[in-house]
């Protein structure tokens, strides 16, 4: 063989392999962290944008009058289909990712996660089609059926992100409930469930976020109502704030612009305190579970 001879004793030197590996991981770094920053540009652009524009449209009698003065019947009926969306979604959810921590095999855990994934990533405006010839077609458009479209949205986000608090909770726990003869319902109901109490409101809350904004499902389910008048009815179509959002930017009216910001900006105020209180509650919640 030609060469020198190793010797295991020599200090240890960078050579063009390394050196080139260096260079990519560098370069990768940079890539990462700018679209990192572009993302967070984006972000505080469309913020600003949305305050710069809607601020100016708020004031009490935009918040409680109805249309044309203000936007009250949109806020009271899009907290009423969200409600009952969040009633329908989260003892579901909570119920699928108990089974799939608790009591189901391997084989089901990944057929129903893989059927979780599916569902978060189907489009919205699918769901809405759905739920339109499910419950709308040959009928008038609700608020129910509004609240089942987006009650679909919301189980897979609840339903994973309560599996992965719940898998957080320590199974030495489960082990004193099973060495003091206690059975495996019980157990789940008086100390798994509490334990994993905050991660299931958090998920619950960042679900609630997410469907709020949904448009496409609720132009299906409640569009045609009248956004003059309150109504607290969810058999009949219920007046929301995405679809007047988009009703107004569809019509040629300055007016209708602003009240659109307006609602726009109290629309993405509402999503970014959830997502901030949902991740300051499920920060608290994994200090708990593991000190």
């Amino acid at each position: 063989m030609s060469g020198e001879a190793f010797d295991p004793t020599a200090p240890l030197v960078p050579s063009g392999n390394l050196r080139r590996r260096q260079l990519f991981s560098r370069l990768a770094e940079l890539g990462a962290t700018a679209a990192a920053v572009l993302a967070v540009a984006v972000l505080a652009i469309v913020v600003f944008t949305v305050i710069a524009r809607g601020a100016s449209a708020l004031d009490l009698d935009f918040l409680v009058k109805s249309a044309p003065e203000g936007i009250g019947p949109e806020l009271v009926g899009t907290a009423i289909i969200v409600a009952i969306a969040t009633m329908i979604a989260m003892p579901v959810g909570v119920l699928v990712a108990l089974f799939l921590t608790e009591f189901a095999g391997r084989r089901t855990t990944h057929l129903i996660r893989l059927t979780l994934d599916l569902m978060n990533g189907l489009p919205s405006i699918i769901i809405g089609l759905f739920v339109f010839g499910l419950l709308v077609n040959h009928r008038q458009q609700s608020g129910i059926a509004a609240s089942v479209a987006l009650a679909i949205i919301m189980v897979p986000l609840i339903a994973r992100g309560t599996q992965e608090v719940l898998l957080l909770v320590p199974s030495s726990l489960r082990e004193a409930a099973d060495a003091l003869g206690v059975s495996r319902s019980r157990a789940v109901l008086g100390i798994v469930l509490p334990s994993a109490l905050g991660g299931i409101v958090t998920s619950t809350v960042l679900s609630v976020a997410r469907a709020a904004g949904e448009t496409a499902p609720l132009i299906f389910a409640t569009s045609v109502f009248d956004p003059s008048r309150y109504s607290l009815n969810p058999f009949e179509a219920l007046p929301n704030v995405p679809v007047r959002v988009f009703q107004l930017s569809e019509e040629a009216n300055p007016e209708g612009f602003a009240e659109a910001w307006g609602l726009s900006f109290l629309l993405v105020s509402f999503i970014l305190f959830a997502s901030l209180c949902a991740r300051g509650l499920l920060a608290r919640s994994k200090r708990r579970m593991s000190s």
